[in-house]
């Protein structure tokens, strides 16, 4: 299931990453930012914190690692990440996710 054209159609984000591996669709507000992720090809997030993410998987597969502990996150599944907890993940090609970042500028948009 792609996301609708009014969530693509969102600014997306001056990410440290290719658009061929990973793209993204945003919202922000003054308290908050929201990202649809699509990840075109297979990824490694290496492990990093930052303040407080929930995400819930649309389509694919994460294993994600958070706080030392590993799970695999599919359609249906969110997870919680706690402010300064350190986290990672291998992110299968195909996978959409909706996180939503405690930080409204936690990356910056496209110029």
């Amino acid at each position: 299931m792609t996301f609708p054209d009014f969530i693509t159609s969102q600014p997306g984000l001056d990410l440290p990453y290719p658009e061929d591996v990973v793209q993204s669709a945003t919202v922000r507000s003054n308290d908050r930012l929201v990202v649809f992720f699509t990840f075109l090809k297979d990824m490694d997030l290496p492990l990093h914190a930052h303040k407080a993410q929930w995400g819930s998987v649309v389509e694919g597969e994460i294993e994600l690692t958070i706080g030392g502990e590993t799970r695999i996150y599919r359609p249906g599944d969110s997870y919680s990440i706690a402010a300064g907890v350190e986290h990672g993940a291998r992110i299968k090609a195909g996978t959409r996710v909706i996180d939503v970042f405690e930080e409204p500028d936690r990356y910056p948009l496209k110029p």
